[in-house]
């Protein structure tokens, strides 16, 4: 009998997806994936950087493991006075969003140090991963999706570093918060969340924390006249159901899998300014905590970025002469890739501006644009093994001035894109194997006011998994994920500054399909370590879990 593998994944990917489209996913009649994301487990919290009490390590998953954790380091906080609101406090039981009123805290000023979000959250029961947002005065300041629970219930908790949409946070304005649920009498689980934000008072970091937080109207922007630096964010995420959360598995249409996409597996991320190209991107491929057929790998350590979906930057600035005339101008977000006549990405856009405090305007010009041709190939070869393979690559250069009360400033933003993967799957889909490599290199040299300075950064993601089906229907998935960056700052020659990071995950879960939850004799490995190096200092962690006892937590730097 084949089993689709892959769809058995996509099933459940349809309700996670479904969420940011704001509309109730349908309940297919017959649904692996629901038999293998919903596991009983009560767990226990732990603080962070404790070191694991001794618990037994069982022969099997139990009904018992410790709450999700997560290797990569907790946000600084500073000292001294802080203050603290709550911004959302809500059960999501289906798809109707939470509303409330925000308002500035009390007794920490109105200029911060440093802001950070906390998202607490429990679910007990039976539930499916699920997407989330949270807009303050429209900005989307945080998106995320939930660990899966436990009958007897889970709790975790995220934390954020939100300082840069100070200037939103001033002023009082409406609150929405949305994770899309359904709770019925199989799917148990309401998810129940508190969002607070912490004030530490102080002086903000001035080249950090953007004077003005825009977001687009009716697809348009309009920046204050002397705007000097200009920085949109994209929280891009593949969603709408279906196989675009899970693009990177996608294949030609001529390519017998149960995920296909014209171009194949090949996404990008464009952002447009009044119809040209502006900026480029590597999507990040987010595994959710229902992926790859296996929840086993995910009920104590996500995936990278699974809890907190970071944005992706594109340096504007370029184009602040052509922005800044007072005038509302087109901003369009799209990903290459997608099926035509296809939604499938939510791409909500929020605009960081530096003004300058002693120009009424500031003027400019466009000087470079530079845009290669974008190659995108995937060549399918048939044969008991069946296998895709995809190579695709995309540049771009922008460069502008803006004259300023302090003097000329030139902007230059290089960007280089490629993907390298291989996809091979046998008879039914089984076994399904992923190799793949995404770079995203980006050079970002301002010249002015000194010795020109250059930013580089180089990032890296990596994904390396195979899951069989092998006798008595034991499912085994293997999979490494790797999101990794190397940046260095110079000027006049000189390296002022450099990090690196590497956060890796591996998993190794096996259990048995097609039977009662307390047939499927799961057992599981699973691992991370967060690492960061730099001229900042040192930090790295390891995580290692087996049958979902934290059985190391260790320190390095």
């Amino acid at each position: 009998m084949k089993r689709r593998i892959v769809m058995s994944m996509l099933a459940g990917a349809t309700l996670l997806a479904s969420t940011l489209l704001g509309a109730t996913p349908a309940q297919p009649a017959t649904r692996t994936q629901s038999e293998l994301r919903a596991q009983s487990a009560p767990r226990a919290e732990q603080a962070p950087h404790a070191q694991p009490a001794a618990t037994p390590v069982p022969a099997e998953f139990g009904t018992d493991w410790h709450d999700p954790v997560t290797a990569g380091p907790p946000v600084a906080r500073p000292s001294g006075r802080s203050c603290q609101v709550t911004v959302a406090e809500a059960q999501f039981r289906d798809f109707t969003p939470y509303t409330g009123t925000y308002t500035p805290p009390e007794g920490c000023g109105d200029r911060w140090d440093k802001v950070v979000l906390r998202l607490e959250g429990n679910v007990k029961g039976r539930q499916f991963d699920r997407l989330g947002y949270l807009h303050i005065g429209g900005v989307e300041i945080f998106r995320t999706s939930t660990p899966q629970p436990s009958p007897d219930g889970i709790e975790w908790s995220v934390e954020k570093d939100v300082t840069r949409y100070s200037d939103t946070l001033r002023g009082s304005h409406d609150v929405e918060m949305l994770i899309g649920n359904v709770v019925d009498d199989t799917y148990t689980g309401i998810i129940d969340v508190k969002v607070t934000l912490t004030f530490y008072a102080g002086a903000p970091d001035a080249k950090a924390t953007p004077d003005r937080v825009l977001t687009l109207a009716d697809g348009t922007l309009t920046t204050p006249r002397n705007s000097e630096r200009i920085v949109a964010e994209v929280y891009a995420t593949g969603s709408g159901g279906g196989c675009e959360e899970y693009w990177y598995l996608t294949v030609p249409s001529n390519a017998p899998y149960s995920c296909q996409a014209e171009g194949g597996p090949y996404r990008e991320v464009q952002i447009k300014v009044d119809g040209q190209l502006a900026g480029i991107a590597a999507p990040f491929p987010t595994v959710w905590t229902g992926g790859w057929s296996n929840p086993f790998l995910w009920y104590v350590v996500p995936g990278p970025r699974a809890l907190d979906i970071k944005p992706i930057e594109y340096d504007l600035t370029p184009f602040a002469g052509i922005l800044n005339d007072g005038r509302p101008h087109r901003v369009e977000v799209s990903v290459v890739g997608v099926p035509a006549g296809q939604s499938g990405w939510s791409t909500p856009v929020n605009v960081l501006v530096w003004q300058d405090a002693k120009s009424k305007h500031v003027t400019g010009r466009l000087t470079t644009h530079r845009t290669g041709d974008l190659t995108n190939s995937s060549t399918y070869t048939p044969g008991s093994e069946q296998r895709v393979d995809t190579e695709g690559d995309h540049r771009l250069t922008v460069a502008g001035y803006v004259d300023t009360s302090h003097g000329r400033v030139t902007t230059t933003v290089r960007r280089a894109l490629a993907n390298t993967s291989t996809h091979r799957w046998g008879d039914g889909e089984n076994p399904d194997a992923l190799k793949a490599t995404w770079t995203d290199d980006e050079s970002l040299t301002v010249d002015g006011r000194g010795p020109a300075r250059t930013t580089r950064t180089h990032r890296t993601y990596a994904m390396d998994g195979t899951t069989t089906i092998g006798a008595g229907d034991r499912l085994r998935t293997v999979l490494t994920l790797g999101d990794r960056a190397e940046t260095t700052v110079s000027q006049a020659g000189h390296r002022t500054a450099w990090s690196r990071l590497d956060d890796t995950y591996a998993g190794d879960a096996t259990y048995t399909i097609n039977v009662p939850r307390d047939q499927r004799h799961a057992v599981g490995t699973t691992s991370e370590r967060y690492r960061i190096r730099g001229s900042a200092g040192c930090y790295d962690r390891s995580l290692v879990t087996v049958q979902g006892v934290l059985t190391e937590e260790r320190d390095d730097c």
